[in-house]
């Protein structure tokens, strides 16, 4: 008998994929247009940078993460719990700094995005308890 997981590889590969795709674009435009984008979503300008640079080297990391011959539970594990961080951090920042209401839109749905990858992690790591198949 042999051990598979690669189905599950696969799928926690893509959400990690989709994820640094998805950080790593936000990351760029948060850094990139920070002087354009604090004023209309209401947030401090260097907010926005230190969350794109951090956006763009997290998603360098997922990308790393994904390309690795197995992915590493504990890295993925990781990843959900960063994630979930991301999640209440940006409602803390809903609360605490008062973005306008385009501000509270756009980070409300980067939160239900970034929730949406959580599920995602999850549902891929739960999947990935190592089943006995035949040879």
């Amino acid at each position: 008998m042999t051990i598979s997981t690669h189905p599950v590889t696969t799928n926690l590969r893509a959400a990690l994929r989709v994820d640094a795709a998805a950080s790593g674009a936000l990351g760029l435009l948060g850094a990139a247009g920070a002087v354009l984008l604090g004023p209309v979503l209401g947030l401090p300008v260097p907010l926005l940078v230190g969350a794109g640079l951090f956006l763009v080297v997290w998603a360098a990391g997922l990308l790393v993460l994904a390309a690795t011959a197995t992915v590493p539970r504990a890295g993925a594990w990781a990843v959900v719990a960063v994630n979930a961080a991301w999640v209440v951090g940006s409602v803390g920042v809903v609360l605490v700094v008062g973005p306008t209401a385009l501000g509270v839109a756009f980070l409300v749905a980067q939160a239900i995005a970034v929730a949406v990858f959580v599920e995602w992690q999850l549902i891929a790591l739960r999947a990935g308890r190592a089943v006995a198949v035949p040879a």
